[in-house]
């Protein structure tokens, strides 16, 4: 289906044009947006083909990125970034001017 002179696609029900939808689909697809607003975009991606391509595309594609980026974190570099973390609370618990806590 074309669009209109406003950017909408023909025969869409919802309030939302294309531009739109696709501004507000990484929210969409977060889950971040009002259940009124879901639906306004879901029944724009029901009912218009380019941009329910692009919302399956992005979908895909994180589904993808999120099951082959599991990569631990190494326990010896977790330890030292929490031994960081506490020695410099510990030194802003010390006050200005005192000496930072060797690690």
């Amino acid at each position: 289906m074309g669009h209109d002179e406003r950017g909408r696609c023909g025969g869409d029900a919802s309030d939302v044009d294309c531009g739109e939808a696709v501004r507000q689909l990484y929210v969409y697809l977060d889950g971040e947006l009002t259940e009124q607003r879901r639906l306004e975009i879901s029944i724009h991606l029901d009912e218009c083909g380019p941009c329910a391509d692009a919302a399956g595309f992005e979908a895909e594609l994180r589904a993808v990125i999120s099951s082959r980026c599991k990569d631990r974190v190494p326990e010896s570099l977790i330890a030292r970034v929490a031994a960081a973390i506490a020695a410099e609370e510990e030194s802003q618990a010390s006050g200005p001017g005192s000496p930072p806590v060797p690690a």
